[in-house]
């Protein structure tokens, strides 16, 4: 949800046009960046917590590390968001707009320990998925609920931020060059 959400967010005022507008206006582009990641993060925690809140209903549900969780949800959801904003910024058209996060960071989740244990998994297995970045933000959230996960949260908590700081440095990147943004 939050890459659909930032990725739209700034793709169809490249579609229609009005791009040139918001670059223009008499904002930095950090407060651009900050006002489509916030709104579409914001949007994506909400959901999230609607979802838990709804899962509270129909299966027993304990959170052990309640502030951390919130902080590790608020976290990936910036963070995703914030590489939905540069997929909306790098897409050309709709299907450029929908092929990363279905052919890349869906597979990913998947493959990630989002519904099993890559404990579970044979040593080699075991081995190249933790090469999958995904998995540490699955660990790490996992933690906050029960109180362990696959890898250490610290590892968790270290590999989130470091993705947000690539993707920091790619929109800086983009707004410093235009890239996409200017005609």
């Amino acid at each position: 949800q939050s890459i659909f959400n930032a990725s739209f967010g700034i793709y169809f005022p490249k579609f229609t046009g009005t791009i040139y507008e918001i670059l223009s206006a008499p904002v930095s582009p950090m407060e651009i960046v900050i006002a489509y990641v916030g709104a579409a993060a914001t949007k994506s925690a909400v959901l999230g917590l609607i979802i838990l809140g709804t899962a509270a209903f129909f299966v027993p549900l304990q959170v052990l590390h309640p502030v951390a969780m919130f902080a590790m949800l608020v976290l990936i959801s910036v963070t995703f968001s914030l590489f939905g904003f540069i997929i909306g910024i790098w897409a050309d058209g709709f299907e450029q707009l929908q092929m990363i996060p279905m052919l890349v960071v869906t597979p990913l989740t998947f493959l990630g320990g989002s519904f099993y244990s890559i404990d579970m998994l044979p040593p080699v297995w075991r081995t190249i998925t933790l090469f999958n970045p995904v998995v540490y933000l699955i660990s790490g959230f996992r933690w906050t609920f029960y109180g362990s996960g696959d890898v250490a949260v610290g590892w968790s908590v270290l590999a989130t931020l470091g993705f947000l700081g690539v993707c920091l440095l790619i929109v800086g990147w983009m707004f410093r060059t235009g890239y996409r943004l200017k005609a």
